[in-house]
């Protein structure tokens, strides 16, 4: 029987320890506060390696971990940990992102009643032998409206906790379909929708580059003065400054934070405004929630270990090894089809069908739709919460329909994968988009058409997507403004419907395009609208 040895640095609920130390084939080793130096020094000798959010698990740890199979991170995000170098290494990682999603949603309640109720202000002019019950008047949730910006677990269950309290819901969240909002009876509207009917505004989106400070000044001026924001997310979504200024100005009437962008925060000054109420990083502290993190991530690891199953694994895609060599490419530009649609997509995502041409790929059509969906979602929801082996559960939660069809021939190339996305909004109604593309030389991916337009396109880097009329001059102006903004272009490909007509662009750069230079591309006559993205 193989044997195992796992590192253990941090904290680790009881429970989980157990089921560890349990198993004859396996070496427990608890290490709290383990300093760099020693990490590196006995990081050779372990198989697998659990950590919480503390340490740091970088390209020099994992290169120094031989014999790493799987990192585990209790918890949900992975950010302490550079999943790109484990994945070069063939070291799994992997995380419990369910876990803690009851202590987060009731952590969000118990914010939203303190700030409303104004009980820590109550409680500490108490305890100062205080009896002013005239400064510490609140508000009711019941018949008020609660604005939920991402609808994932947390949101959801936030959500019908909300509803018990006798309060309407209103939600902002492109990958949830309308059918799934009215099943838990909550009406899908856009962010500033949201924000100016809400009483209460709950934030339980993922930290992207889109997201982040999602709630600036200019959201922030569309919300009611009376209004409260609660956030138990992530502390970037919010733009702390300008939180800061609209509670001391009286354009909002309070804040309850969870989390803060630098933790700890310092001496920051939203800490002393009285209408503002704080924990530090609470939303998964509870007994519950650490015991069952520990429990998960054990289990995860020993079924990883023992090679029974992977599950919630941020880099390792289900697929039979001896298949992975001949797949892993298709299983990349899977992905990146998956986040040109995302890049490109207005509205509320429908419904995703899938077609695999050729026989090298139709085979494996299950794994290659699940890195599809990860493109597609990752880039709103987040890296760290879609992987392949959540990512058809998310879209499932969110009611997107996903179809795949296999053809064993395929007619224009060897092997090509095909993506209908179709979107629904208020303003357009149904909208729908195919792309395809294919590997050059078995390896290299390619876009080989949008929607009516065909196309040979690298679908890697800084890009732009660029639709406009087929006239005569319309690169040049382009390449123009570019220019004489210092962006360089790297690859500029063109297909059109016929001549003219309309064409599109990808152009691929060698740097990001300022918001100034988009506009002013978007401002040329024949330019019908211009995407920025980065694959």
């Amino acid at each position: 029987m193989p044997t195992f040895r796992i590192l253990i640095p941090e904290d680790l609920s009881a429970a989980g320890l157990e089921l560890l130390s349990a198993d004859p084939a396996v070496t427990v080793n608890i290490h709290k506060k383990l300093p760099r130096a020693e990490l590196l020094a006995q990081i050779a000798d372990y198989d697998a390696l659990i950590v919480r959010s503390e340490t740091k698990v970088d390209a020099e740890v994992i290169e120094a971990g031989k014999k790493l199979k799987v990192i585990g991170r209790a918890g949900i995000g992975v950010d302490t940990i550079e999943v790109e170098a484990a994945t070069r290494r063939g070291i799994i990682v992997m995380n419990t992102p369910q876990a803690n999603t009851t202590a987060t949603a009731e952590h969000t309640l118990a914010m939203m009643l303190a700030m409303a109720r104004n009980i820590p202000q109550a409680d500490a002019s108490l305890h100062r032998l205080e009896w002013t019950r005239s400064k510490f008047m609140g508000v009711q949730l019941q018949g008020k409206t609660l604005g939920v910006v991402g609808l994932g677990r947390v949101g959801t269950q936030v959500a019908r906790r909300a509803q018990a309290f006798g309060m309407e819901v209103v939600a902002y969240d492109p990958y949830v379909s309308e059918e799934m909002a009215r099943a838990n009876k909550i009406t899908l509207m856009e962010l500033d929708e949201v924000l100016s009917q809400s009483d209460f505004v709950t934030l339980h989106s993922s930290l992207t580059a889109g997201s982040r400070g999602l709630l600036n000044a200019e959201k922030i001026a569309r919300m009611k003065p009376t209004a409260r924001v609660i956030n138990v997310a992530r502390g970037a979504l919010i733009d702390a400054d300008a939180l800061y200024t609209a509670l001391t100005t009286g354009q909002l009437a309070g804040a309850a934070l969870d989390v803060f962008e630098d933790e700890p925060p310092g001496d920051h000054p939203l800490l002393k405004l009285p209408n503002v109420v704080v924990t530090p990083h609470l939303g998964a502290s509870t007994v519950e929630a650490q015991r069952d993190v520990s429990m998960q991530m054990a289990e995860q690891i020993l079924d990883c270990l023992h090679d029974r199953d992977v599950r919630n694994a941020v880099n390792f895609p289900p697929i039979d090894p001896l298949a992975l060599p001949v797949v892993r490419p298709y299983l990349r530009l899977a992905e990146k089809l998956g986040a040109l649609h995302a890049g490109l997509l207005e509205g509320r995502l429908s419904r995703v069908e899938v077609e695999y041409r050729g026989s090298d790929i139709s085979p494996h059509a299950k794994p290659l739709t699940v890195a599809l969906l990860r493109g597609l979602l990752a880039p709103v929801l987040g890296v760290e919460r879609v992987n392949y082996v959540n990512a058809p559960i998310i879209a499932g939660e969110r009611g997107i329909i996903v179809s795949q069809a296999m053809n064993l021939v395929s007619s224009d190339y060897t092997n090509m994968i095909s993506c209908r996305v179709t979107a629904l909004s208020d303003e357009n109604g149904e909208e729908t988009r195919v792309i395809a593309g294919v590997l050059f030389g078995g390896h290299q991916p390619r876009i080989v058409q949008i929607d009516g337009f065909r196309i040979d396109a690298v679908p890697d880097g800084q890009l732009l997507i660029v639709s406009s009329r087929d006239v005569p001059g319309v690169i040049g102006r382009i390449g123009t403004i570019l220019g004489a903004n210092y962006v360089n272009i790297g690859e500029y490909r063109l297909g059109r419907t016929h001549a003219g007509d309309r064409a599109m662009s990808v152009v691929n750069l060698d740097g990001v395009v300022p918001e100034y230079v988009l506009k002013a591309l978007r401002d040329l006559p024949e330019v019908i609208s211009v995407r920025q993205m980065s694959l």
